[in-house]
């Protein structure tokens, strides 16, 4: 197992992936014993949390369905070795492959915010909202959240990791629902600036809708569509 990074830069990775609970086991029991004397790695933790705490304001509590957790236990026995299979409370924290799977598919927010709200008791009516993780294609690692309510006619981009873009290129926001011919500009973004972004001449969010962020010309794509790399991806999921 390689060491604990140093550089800012790798505490902050490290701080975002324990507090998002993508750390296997082991790494996170040897992050545990580095906090209690590491305080640049304390602080990283603290900035990951609250960047990450509003995120489970986004949908009113619900009771969840009394299966719900004999379906999470049987889904983490069906993915762990028989040798490794232990009590199922923390192990839903410690599978790496589990929290990675959802992260790709933009569901690892949705299930941070389902186990969140289902210990609080119901107050109010039920909100339809939209979250989408929009994370880096290769590594998987969060990078925005795209969040809005259902028949807004807006989306907000919150950044909640760092990112350096060059000075003759610029991100650009773009989204495409199933059926759509093509994918549809939303405009320039600063990198770690979050953005509320109108969406007055598109049809209503839809779930499954594609956001991504692309790295395009300093001015946008010169074609009107998607010419550079792909630098975050999600799908929206309805939370509520």
């Amino acid at each position: 197992m390689s060491a604990l990074p140093d550089t800012p830069e790798g505490l902050d990775e490290l701080a975002g992936e324990y507090v998002l609970g993508t750390l296997s086991g082991a790494r996170r029991r040897e992050v545990d014993a580095r906090l209690a004397h590491d305080t640049a790695l304390r602080a990283a933790v603290t900035r990951w949390e609250e960047r990450l705490l509003p995120l489970t304001e986004l949908a009113a509590p619900v009771e969840p369905s009394p299966a719900l957790w004999p379906r999470i236990n049987a889904t983490l026995d069906a993915r762990q070795p028989a040798r490794t299979r232990r009590r199922a409370g923390p192990g839903l924290w410690d599978s790496l492959f589990f929290w990675r799977g959802v992260a790709a598919s933009g569901l690892a927010a949705a299930v941070a915010l389902a186990v969140t709200l289902a210990v609080r008791p119901a107050q109010t009516p039920a909100v339809t909202q939209y979250m989408v993780v929009l994370v880096a294609p290769q590594s998987q690692t969060p990078g925005w959240v795209v969040q809005a309510q259902a028949g807004a006619r807006e989306v907000q981009l919150v950044p909640i990791a760092a990112m350096q873009v060059p000075a003759d290129r610029a991100l650009e926001f773009w989204t495409k629902a199933d059926g759509w011919a093509g994918p549809v500009s939303l405009g320039l973004v600063k990198p770690g600036e979050p953005v509320r972004i109108a969406l007055d001449k598109l049809p209503p969010l839809e779930p499954n809708q594609l956001f991504e962020l692309t790295l395009e010309p300093a001015t946008g794509s010169p074609i009107g569509k998607p010419t550079g790399p792909i630098q975050f991806i999600g799908r929206a999921v309805k939370v509520m």
